[in-house]
């Protein structure tokens, strides 16, 4: 993912308010390895039922405003929509997305279960087992596979958020 900065994210949300880009609270984007990422997302310290997603889709940064799960709710055990991890499935939560334009503000949304500590990122790099790939060439085309495939449905699903009919 290309490094953004403040005003780059807070500029690209297409389904918050002016005014509620602008009070989110971002992180330190100075601390953040943005080779390593597909998508940056993270909680609101300050409203912790509030998370944020941004992530290049069609060579443009997306940012979105989500409803985040309560934390220390109650929890199942899932599988993340968009890394699909099988090993981190305690720490997945249901995330809501306002629609953006009309439909957003008649109130239409959009929901997909997504890693709450938005980790997506790492969990595709794990390193394979055996029984996933066998040698070192299998494991690097299993990681790309896994990483591609992450890039895809996140991209879909801001691509979905922002379809206006």
């Amino acid at each position: 993912m290309n490094p953004l900065t403040e005003k780059q994210i807070r500029t690209s949300f297409v389904n918050a308010t002016r005014g509620e880009a602008s009070r989110a609270v971002l992180p330190d984007l100075g601390a953040i390895d943005w080779d390593r990422l597909e998508y940056l997302g993270w909680r609101d310290p300050k409203a912790p039922l509030n998370a944020y997603v941004v992530l290049e889709l069609d060579e443009a940064p997306r940012a979105l405003m989500l409803r985040a799960p309560e934390p220390g709710g109650r929890r199942r055990q899932a599988m993340c929509a968009w890394c699909e991890d099988i090993v981190a499935v305690d720490t997945v939560g249901l995330h809501v997305a306002r629609r953006a334009g009309a439909p957003g503000r008649r109130g239409d949304t959009i929901g997909t279960l997504l890693c709450t500590d938005f980790a997506c990122s790492a969990h595709v790099r794990r390193r394979p087992t055996r029984a996933e790939a066998s040698t070192d060439a299998d494991r690097e085309r299993f990681v790309a596979h896994r990483i591609a495939g992450l890039r895809e449905r996140s991209m879909r699903f801001v691509a979905e958020v922002c379809r206006t009919r």
